[in-house]
């Protein structure tokens, strides 16, 4: 489809560059000649010739220069020089096939004057090389959107809500700290009793009370 109008887009600036720049030469150089018979000049006589040839540059440099498809310029370009290289083979019957008599906005419209100078030819053959670039047939690359990351299966450790506690088989697994490497602590053993009669520091029954003498052992 970008050929598609490429072509239509060569077909139409061709016949309006040709008309662009003939309202410009022919301008230009009749207000030359104007100010040479009259030995002054204004340099505002030269802003309306001056705006054909600008606006037929821009055309040539959007088409020429433009990646849309090379088929524009070379269509272009060839339409452009073809009546410059007929004048090689028939110079009177191409002259006479290009209209006169024109004009345009009150101004004549002499379209055999960049023909005959060779301006057109010149023209053409820079769109035809402008179409030998490998470059301007491919068409630009499109940016390739980078994949969005997706998270990771299973739960997201920062959002942890209190009913995911406790953890699933947290029930059957011990619990237990594991050891720090020191011997596991022995249950303290009793003291034996001492054989042979009662401790001196066991209470004495209700109702009995010591002897002297145990009062004087303690002591």
């Amino acid at each position: 489809m970008r050929h598609l109008w490429s072509f239509l887009a060569g077909l139409v600036v061709a016949p309006v560059t040709w008309v662009l720049v003939t309202l410009g030469q022919d301008g230009s150089g009749r207000t030359v000649d104007r100010w040479v018979e009259i030995g002054t000049s204004n340099s505002a006589n030269l802003i309306e010739p001056a705006a054909y040839l600008a606006v037929g540059g821009v055309l040539l440099g959007l088409l020429g220069t433009l990646r849309t498809s090379p088929l524009g310029p070379l269509v272009a370009g060839l339409l452009l020089a073809a009546p410059y290289v007929g004048m090689f083979v028939s110079p009177f019957q191409v002259r006479d096939r290009i209209p006169d008599g024109w004009k345009v906005f009150g101004d004549p419209l002499p379209l055999h004057v960049p023909v005959a100078n060779g301006t057109l030819f010149l023209i053409g053959l820079l769109l035809v090389v402008a179409t030998f670039s490998g470059q301007r047939w491919r068409r630009w690359p499109r940016p390739v959107a980078e994949p969005t990351p997706t998270p990771a299966e299973g739960p997201d450790r920062n959002e942890f809500t209190l009913t995911d506690w406790p953890p699933a088989g947290a029930a059957d697994r011990d619990t237990t700290p594991p050891s720090l490497g020191y011997p596991d602590p022995t249950p303290t053993e009793p003291l034996p009793r001492r054989t042979g009669g009662e401790s001196p520091w066991s209470a004495p029954p209700r109702g009995a009370t010591r002897s002297e003498e145990d009062t004087t052992e303690i002591r």
